[in-house]
């Protein structure tokens, strides 16, 4: 027995799957914005001496220019020399002038992560004692905002939309609606996503300079920052891209001549040669984005990258191909309107559409969020829960669409049938409108002459006539909207379309707007790290706490140990250390013991025994640490007669 899915059923598993695919997905190509990880000195640490060099870590490679990386006086001058240079890995450094005076310095630093995105902040140090300083250190710079940030978003927002609406009203001629090569808004409709993409394109080569610098309206038209960006690889993604526009331009213009011109049966010989060589130029487009940006960068580019072609080309399938419908629809000619197949073949390659992005946003997930709680906490997952909910009503909106489509299908059919039935009488019908045609067009013929004759009277009766012409064009106009109006199922399809466009125009500004906000997989690093930035200043400035996961292997062998180490500097310290489940109860184990080992001195391991408290609580008086620098604290937990273990952790002492 065969097996039939209803319509009903596979709107159902396709609104499911968009949503949960939406879930994983976000704004098309996975993000990977940089995130400071480290630097030396750490953030708010008090060193003795004057360091001869300030350097960054990096969560990634990084582009810097002269100014990069900045260190200010308490005074508000500069201190660093020379230009910041990579030293190892994603560390970068810049030298600082000998002899420093005690106080409080700034470090601020603004940088370009490898997927394009300009990002930056500042923070302190200080060497003998604080002070005073005129230098605002926030971490919260705004980079790649102010009003260049918001014309570069604007760029990114109509080069999205100029790629969508011409790749996919391009595609819905070719798939869906050859005969509507002929349709002058279909063209317009093309040509004007060609438009708006080139012009996008050369927007953003010009204001990406002043994006990626200094943030200055005025350095827009700045010849020399032109210059550094075409050095840089998006730069070159974006003159690469208006090379393949060049290409896309001879496409349409073969598309709406010399294909519209054809014969049914000679489109399908180039109809075959047009998908080729507009997929290869459309899929080059996408790739001009996944080169440069997103998914160049972070885990697994190598798939990262075609994933994100696929991704862009289902999103310009979908949403471009709606556009054309919704056009199609509205402004097609009553002698050449859309028909219900071409409505139901789109139907159906929107339907695979989503079904690829479910497939594409899946992985993608993976590679951007990294957690759950990354949906609530940060800003990234909860401007995708504001996408999710849009995409699921478009997708609820596409399923009343298919329904109209459905009922459109079934009015057709009823039609021919009706029309077969009715063709005898119409051709009788058509002999006397024939001859009535013939009579107003003798009589027309005689008007006109009479007209010709009168000589100076011609100047108004021309105007006249122009004016009965435009006129009777209105009513013309009016007449045929009443008659695409009348059937009450193409009236509801142009309605769902019409609203499905509305709320994809919303969906490209959300996804916009994710593709220049920080991922959350990113933003929690951040988060770690000035964590342990924080950790570490503390440290420096009078304690050291330092948390340490173990497991010992046994029933229940798991556990958390927190040392605290005051003042955490050269000579006598003092030191607590606590042993706790993972729930956060104290544990009572039989033994603990510390070793504290510099390597780079060869000094240790200094061994340590603390003395119970109580339970789980163990404390040592008098470690004498001997030097200062950057020490491994080792601590052993014993928690039967049979299981142990040694945890460790790199911490700087004095």
């Amino acid at each position: 027995m065969k097996t039939t899915i209803t319509p009903r059923v596979r709107n159902l598993v396709l609104l499911f799957l968009a949503v949960i695919g939406m879930l994983f997905a976000g704004a098309g190509p996975a993000s990977a914005h940089a995130a400071l990880t480290g630097s030396d000195p750490s953030s708010g640490v008090v060193v003795n001496k004057a360091p001869t060099q300030v350097s960054l870590t990096f969560s990634e490679k990084v582009a810097t220019n002269d100014d990069s990386l900045r260190v200010l006086n308490p005074k508000g001058k500069r201190v660093d020399v020379g230009k910041p240079s990579n030293i190892s890995g994603t560390t970068y450094a810049v030298q600082i002038r000998s002899g420093l005076p005690d106080g409080t310095y700034t470090v601020a630093w603004q940088v370009v992560s490898a997927d394009s995105h300009p990002v930056g902040g500042a923070f302190t140090f200080s060497i003998g004692a604080p002070s005073k300083t005129t230098v605002s250190a926030s971490t919260d710079q705004d980079v790649g905002g102010g009003l260049v940030g918001g014309l570069y978003g604007f760029g990114r927002y109509m080069s999205y939309a100029g790629f969508i609406v011409m790749v996919g009203a391009a595609a819905f001629v070719l798939a869906c609606w050859q005969r509507g090569a002929g349709v002058r808004a279909l063209q317009r409709l093309v040509v004007s996503g060609w438009v708006s993409l080139t012009a996008a394109t050369l927007w953003l080569l010009l204001i990406r300079g002043s994006y990626t610098t200094t943030g200055k309206f005025g350095d827009i038209f700045d010849l020399n920052l032109l210059g550094q960006v075409l050095q840089t690889k998006p730069g070159a993604a974006l003159v690469s891209r208006l090379l393949l526009l060049a290409a896309a331009a001879l496409f349409i213009a073969v598309l709406f001549g010399a294909y519209d011109k054809r014969e049914d049966e000679e489109k399908r010989d180039l109809t075959f040669g047009l998908a080729i060589g507009g997929g290869v130029v459309a899929a080059g487009l996408a790739a001009s984005w996944a080169l440069a940006e997103h998914a160049s960068t972070g885990l697994q580019p190598g798939i990262a990258m075609p994933v994100d072609v696929v991704h862009l080309l289902a999103v310009a399938t979908w949403l471009g191909g709606l556009s054309a419908l919704l056009v199609a629809l509205y402004r097609a000619p009553s002698d050449n309107p859309v028909g219900r197949v071409a409505v139901q073949r789109f139907s159906r390659v929107a339907f695979g559409s989503v079904l690829a992005l479910v497939a594409t946003g899946i992985y993608q997930s993976w590679r951007q969020l990294g957690s759950w709680s990354a949906f609530t906490d940060t800003g990234y997952g909860q401007l995708l829960l504001v996408k999710i909910g849009l995409v699921a009503l478009l997708v609820g909106i596409a399923s009343i669409s298919r329904r109209w489509t459905g009922r459109l299908a079934g009015t057709a059919e009823t039609a021919v049938a009706e029309k077969e039935a009715g063709d005898s009488e119409q051709a009788e019908e058509r002999e006397p409108d024939k001859e009535k045609e013939h009579v107003t067009a003798s009589a027309a013929a005689v008007d006109s002459g009479a007209k010709a004759s009168a000589g100076s009277t011609a100047t108004g009766d021309s105007k006249r006539a122009a004016q009965l012409a435009r006129q009777q064009a209105a009513v013309d106009t009016a007449r045929q909207k009443r008659l695409r109006d009348s059937d009450p199922n193409l009236f509801g399809l142009r309605r769902s379309v019409l609203a499905e466009a509305a709320v994809a125009v919303v969906v490209l500004a959300v996804t916009t707007a994710l593709t220049t906000t920080e991922p959350g997989r990113t933003e929690e690093d951040a988060k770690a790290a000035k964590a342990s930035s924080s950790s570490a200043a503390t440290s420096s400035s009078g304690a050291l706490t330092l948390d340490m996961s173990f497991d010992t292997g046994g029933t229940d062998g798991k556990g958390v140990i927190r040392v605290d180490l005051d003042p955490a500097r050269v000579g006598g310290n003092e030191m607590h250390v606590y042993v706790q489940r993972p729930n956060g109860r104290a544990f009572d184990v039989p033994e603990v013991k510390v070793a504290f080992t510099l390597a780079a001195k060869n000094i240790g391991p200094l061994p340590v025994t603390p003395d119970r408290i109580t339970t789980g609580h163990w404390a040592a008086n008098g470690i004498q640490i001997p030097m200062a620098g950057e020490w491994k604290i080792s601590v052993t937990v014993r928690t039967s007669d049979i299981d142990q273990t040694t945890v460790e952790k790199n911490a700087q002492i004095g």
